[in-house]
């Protein structure tokens, strides 16, 4: 979603680097990120301002669904799929 290969977060970790500098420093952020839509913390996501908060918010909502065991769905597949530029096959989502 950032651009960043294993070397690259592993040193931002080392760094200690915060996520505003995290993300205004990826490498390259995937535009289809913005298909990331929901509610995080009582805000609608697509609807958020400020661009480094919405970048942030865009990871909340993943690890927010995949911690509600999501990922299964056939809607977040989609999404994860269009993330990692894979195309969509429904025969992947388990229900």
């Amino acid at each position: 979603m950032t651009g960043y290969d294993q070397e690259e977060l592993e040193s931002q970790l080392e760094k200690q680097t915060d996520f505003e500098t995290f993300i205004a420093e990826a490498p390259q952020l995937n535009p289809s990120r913005a298909l990331i839509e929901g509610v995080i913390c009582g805000v609608r996501v697509q609807d958020i301002e400020e661009p480094t908060m919405q970048e942030i918010r865009y990871v909340d909502k993943l690890i927010d669904e995949l911690a509600k065991g999501k990922s299964n769905g056939e809607d977040f597949a989609e999404v994860i799929n269009h993330i990692a530029n894979i195309p969509y096959s429904p025969t992947w989502a388990v229900s």
